[in-house]
């Protein structure tokens, strides 16, 4: 795959993270629209007087609320997340509109064993599949936060959608449905375009699903999906894969195949044990790694 554009979007992030760490609290929240002249005026008096940090003056005064100073904060530290009222994702991305919430700190433990037993320098891993036995157990949620916790770590992230047979990745970035995707790339009628940089989240990338197809398990058999993971290692750290259910075929146990190592998830009071244990069973089976389990609670 020739992903486009890589070296100009890699050096547009660091030139964003630069002017972003050389900005003042006050700076980016009049440029967000969070505050204005007169206030950030009054806030700085605060400051100088009652010898306070920028934010504690802002707050004592009641101009800013402490989700304010995060947000900025966020920006100063190459840490990207959306406000709240934006629409172009989907708000189950809890990762990138509430990263300080209880689930994304889980998930960003999740990323820190992961970066140590699988994408660690070392070991010299790109791509990582996310399984799971049964629709509805969160896997492609999970997937998707999880590359958003990656990319706002700083690493260059690329979300494939392999589930080529109840794909959501679009939805939830809100992608055009009509886009070419990895079907089209997989049966040769797309490249690199298919892939989409998500610009809200410096460094993540998306390549979904596309057009279904009538024989998804042998597109994904193809050398060509190889060939693609191995290409977009050379321009992506962290790959994840999102898979199709268990339930709906072997296509989850022929991605990670490829990708060699896969992390299952399971839902609460969801997931069947025995459908569970039967996925555990065939992953073990393979030559590939189960690296560990999830236990969706949302």
């Amino acid at each position: 795959m020739n992903q486009p554009n890589v070296t100009e979007a890699s050096a547009a992030a660091r030139m964003t993270g630069a002017l972003g760490r050389d900005r003042s609290i006050g700076a980016i929240l009049i440029d967000a629209g969070r505050l204005d002249v007169e206030g950030a005026e009054r806030i700085i008096r605060e400051q100088k007087s009652k010898g306070l940090r920028f934010g504690d003056a802002a707050i004592s005064l009641g101009l800013l609320k402490q989700s304010d100073i995060d947000f900025a904060l966020a920006r100063q530290f190459d840490y990207p997340y959306l406000n709240t009222s934006d629409e172009t994702l989907s708000r189950r991305l809890v990762a990138a509109f509430n990263p300080f919430s209880p689930a994304v700190e889980q998930l960003r433990a999740l990323r820190g064993q992961l970066m140590v037993r699988w994408f660690s320098e070392d070991a010299g891993q790109k791509a990582l599949t996310i399984v799971s036995p049964d629709r509805g157990d969160g896997r492609s949620y999970i997937a998707a936060n999880l590359a958003i916790v990656f990319s706002q770590l700083g690493e260059r992230t690329l979300l494939i959608d392999a589930d080529l047979r109840n794909p959501s990745q679009d939805r939830l970035f809100k992608l055009d449905p009509r886009a070419p995707g990895l079907s089209a790339v997989l049966s040769g009628r797309a490249n690199g375009e298919a892939v989409v940089r998500i610009p809200s989240l410096v460094g993540l990338s998306v390549l979904p699903a596309g057009a279904v197809p009538p024989n998804p398990q042998e597109l994904l058999s193809r050398p060509q999906f190889s060939r693609l993971i191995d290409q977009a290692s050379k321009s992506f750290d962290v790959i994840i894969i999102d898979t199709a259910s268990a339930s709906t075929g072997a296509d989850a146990q022929v991605a990670t195949a490829r990708a060699g190592a896969s992390l299952l998830v399971a839902r609460r009071d969801h997931t069947a044990t025995e459908q569970l244990h039967a996925l555990i069973a065939s992953l073990r089976g393979s030559s590939t790694q189960l690296l560990g389990s999830v236990l969706n609670a949302y």
